[in-house]
C-alpha cells in the first residue's frame, strides 16, 4: 500500500502516540522508523512521570492514549512524589522495564487496526500548493498522504559526542536522520536550529556496594498510572524493586574539574544549548563551585538485565575519566561500566513556527510533536504525540481540532508555552508552570478530560458508562448521601475508595481551589496591564535568573513579561501582585495628597 491518510516519521513516545490516536480514529495510517527493533525505546532514564510528567501521563491515559497503561504493564517500582505535600503537586512516577516497555509498545502498535509500520528513513516531505501530499523514503519509493506528523526525538542530524571525538547517529550505535532536515527547511519552509542534551554511565549491578547507599522503596500502596488498571489485580501481581542514593563527593567534583576542558557539553554547533534542568555532572560542578556533593539516584533498568542507571551523572567526559568519576562515589568503588554516557546534538524546529493544533503555519496538514518542538522527556513527548495524531485525524475528517487550555491540563500549558513563547533551552514541564495547579490535579485527570476523550473518538461506550457511574457516586458523596451506590463491580475499574479520597480532596481544598481560580482570572485580565517605566525589577522575590531575564527584555506590559522565554506563571503571579502593592501605595499617597491640600490629615 502507497497511500495513507496519516503518515508518522518516527516511533518514539510521540510518534507512538500520535499513530495509534490516527489509527483508533480509523484512518489509514503508516508510522515510519529508522529501526522497527527501537520503538518506543528508553534511552535515557528507565522511568515515566515525576513532578508534572506524572500528570501529564494521567491526562493521556483520560483521553484514551498508551503511556499510562504500558507503563502499569512493566513497571517495577511505583512512588508518588511529593506526598507529604498537597495535591496539587502529588505525581506519579513508575521506574520501568525499559526493554519490556519497547516490545509491549511495539505489540500495541502491530496488533492496532488500521495501523502498519514500516522500517525505513524519510528524505522529504512532499508538498504541493502549501499542502503536504506524500513523504519520499531513501529508497525512492513515494508513498502519498493527506497528513503527515513529524516525531523525529533527536535523530535530524544527530551528532554524538565523546569527550572531543564525534560520529554521526541518533542514539548510540543507531544511525541518524540524515536527509529530512533539509527537506523541512527547503520543502517546508522551517526554520530549524539545534539542542543537545546527554545521558548518563550505566554500570553492572553486580559491582555495586548497595551497603553504603541509602534505600529508596517504592509505595507501600501503590497507585497505577491507567485510569482503566484494576488496582487491586495490580498491587496484587505487582513485585517492587528498590533503586538507591548515593552522591558525589570532593573526589567526583576535583576529578571533574580537572577534566572539563575535555568534555563535550561546549562543543558542537554554535548556539546549541542542553537542558538546564537534567545538565551535565560538568555544567553542576561549574554553576555550583560550593557546592560538595549532588544526589545520584541508582535505577534498575529491568527484571531481566544487571544494568543499573546512575540518574544524575549526565555526561560528555571522554571514557576513562567516566570510570574514575563513577568509582569515585561510595557504593561505586568497584562498579564497571557498561555503556558510558554521552553527548548528542540534533535539529529542532522552532515551535512558534505550529499552531496550538501542532499544525504549521507554513504548510497545510503537516504536524510536528516531541523533541523536534524543542521539549525534552518522554511524557512532553508523548503528550505532544497524542494531540498531533487527534488533530491530524480530525483535519483529515473535517472535525474541529482539539485545543487544550492552560485551565483544564498540564498538556494544555505544554502547548500554549511552546507555541507561543517558544524557547532558547529545551523545555520541561514543571508544576511551577501552572496557574491552576490546585485544579488540575493527578487524581482528577479523569473528570477533567475523559469526556473530551470521548467526543474525540477515543474512550468506549463500555468505559464511559463505568466512568458515567463513577462520577454519579462521586455526585452522591458530595451532596452527603449514604445509601443506593453503585457497586464496585459497576463502575470498576473505578471504585467507591476511590471516589471518596476524590472528595475528601475536593471538600478540604475546594476554598483554595476557588481563590486560586480568582486569581488566575485576574492574571488573565491583566495581561495588558503596564509595567512602569523604571520599575525595579530587582526588587522582586525571584530567582536571579528570573530577574536578569526581565531586566534583559525590559517588558512593557504584564502580556510582554508572560512572553520571556523560561518565564513561569508564579513569576508572573507575583510581579502582579507586586504591581497591584506599589499601585494601592500611589493611591495612598495620592489620597493624603489631597487630603492636606484640603487642609485635611
Amino acid at each position: 500500500m502507497n497511500e495513507y491518510d496519516v503518515i508518522v516519521i518516527g516511533a518514539g513516545h510521540a510518534g507512538c502516540e500520535a499513530a495509534l490516536a490516527a489509527a483508533r480514529k480509523g484512518l489509514n495510517t503508516l508510522i515510519i522508523t529508522i529501526n522497527a527493533d527501537a520503538i518506543a525505546r528508553m534511552p535515557c532514564n528507565p522511568a515515566i512521570g515525576g513532578i508534572a510528567k506524572g500528570q501529564m501521563v494521567r491526562e493521556i491515559d483520560a483521553m484514551g492514549g498508551q503511556m499510562g497503561r504500558v507503563t502499569d504493564e512493566v513497571g517495577i517500582q511505583f512512588k508518588l512524589l511529593n506526598s507529604s505535600r498537597g495535591p496539587a503537586v502529588w505525581s506519579p512516577r513508575a521506574q520501568c522495564d525499559k526493554d519490556k516497555y519497547s516490545v509491549q509498545m511495539a505489540q500495541t502498535l502491530q496488533n492496532q487496526d488500521c495501523l502498519d509500520i514500516l522500517q525505513s528513513e524519510v528524505s522529504a516531505v512532499l508538498v504541493e500548493s502549501g499542502k503536504v501530499v506524500g513523504v519520499k523514503i531513501v529508497t525512492g519509493e513515494i508513498l502519498k498522504t493527506k497528513a503527515a506528523i513529524i516525531t523525529t526525538g533527536t535523530f535530524l542530524r544527530g551528532r554524538i559526542y565523546l569527550g572531543g571525538q564525534y560520529f554521526l547517529g541518533g542514539r548510540f550505535n543507531e544511525r541518524h536522520s540524515a536527509y529530512l532536515s533539509q527537506s523541512l527547511i527547503d520543502d517546508c519552509g522551517l526554520k530549524l536550529a539545534r539542542f543537545k542534551t546527554t545521558t548518563t554511565p550505566r554500570v553492572n549491578i553486580k559491582t555495586i556496594d548497595f551497603s553504603k547507599m541509602q534505600e529508596q522503596p517504592g509505595d507501600d500502596k501503590p497507585h497505577p498510572f491507567s485510569h482503566f488498571t484494576t488496582i487491586e489485580s495490580f498491587r496484587k501481581n505487582l513485585v517492587q524493586i528498590s533503586c538507591w542514593l548515593t552522591r558525589t563527593n570532593k573526589e567526583t567534583h576535583r576529578i571533574v574539574a580537572e577534566s572539563i576542558g575535555l568534555s563535550s557539553i561546549d562543543i558542537g554547533e554554535s548556539g546549541s544549548k542542553s537542558p538546564r534542568y537534567c545538565p551535565a555532572i560538568e555544567e553542576k560542578i561549574e554553576r555550583y563551585p560550593d557546592k560538595e556533593s549532588h544526589h545520584i539516584f541508582v535505577e534498575p533498568e529491568g527484571r531481566n538485565t544487571n544494568e543499573v542507571y546512575l540518574n544524575g551523572l549526565y555526561t560528555g567526559l571522554p571514557f576513562e575519566i567516566q570510570q574514575r568519576m563513577v568509582n569515585s562515589i561510595a557504593g561505586l568503588e568497584h562498579a564497571k561500566v557498561i555503556r558510558y554516557g554521552y553527548a548528542i546534538e540534533y535539529d529542532y524546529a522552532d515551535p512558534r513556527q505550529i499552531r496550538k493544533s501542532l499544525e504549521t503555519k507554513n504548510i497545510e496538514n503537516l504536524f510536528l510533536a516531541g523533541q523536534i518542538n524543542g521539549t525534552t522527556g518522554y511524557e512532553e513527548a508523548a503528550a505532544q504525540g497524542f494531540v498531533a495524531g487527534i488533530n491530524a485525524a480530525q483535519k483529515i475528517l473535517g472535525q474541529e481540532a482539539l485545543i487544550l487550555s492552560r485551565s483544564d491540563s498540564y498538556i494544555g500549558i505544554l502547548i500554549d508555552d511552546i507555541t507561543s513563547k517558544g524557547m532558547d533551552e529545551p523545555y520541561r514541564m514543571f508544576t511551577s508552570r501552572a496557574e491552576f495547579r490546585l485544579s488540575i490535579r493527578n487524581d482528577n485527570a479523569d473528570l477533567r478530560l475523559m469526556e473530551t476523550g470521548r467526543k474525540v473518538g477515543l474512550i468506549s461506550d463500555e468505559q464511559f458508562g463505568k466512568f458515567e457511574i463513577y462520577k454519579k457516586t462521586l455526585d452522591k458523596l458530595m451532596r452527603g448521601e449514604s445509601e443506593d451506590f453503585a457497586s464496585d463491580e459497576d463502575m470498576s475499574p473505578w471504585s467507591m475508595s476511590k471516589a471518596k479520597d476524590e472528595v475528601e480532596i475536593q471538600k478540604k481544598y475546594g476554598g483554595y481551589i476557588g481563590i486560586q481560580e480568582k486569581t488566575a482570572a485576574k492574571i488573565k485580565k491583566n495581561l495588558e496591564r503596564k509595567i512602569p517605566s523604571g520599575f525595579d525589577f530587582n526588587a522582586l522575590p525571584l530567582s536571579a535568573e528570573t530577574k536578569e531575564r526581565f531586566l534583559s527584555v525590559q517588558p512593557e506590559t504584564i502580556g510582554d513579561a508572560a512572553n520571556i522565554s523560561a518565564i513561569k506563571p508564579s513569576d508572573i503571579a507575583i510581579l502582579t501582585i507586586c504591581l497591584e502593592n506599589q499601585r494601592r501605595l500611589r493611591e495612598k499617597e495620592n489620597k493624603r495628597k489631597r487630603n492636606y491640600e484640603r487642609g485635611g490629615f
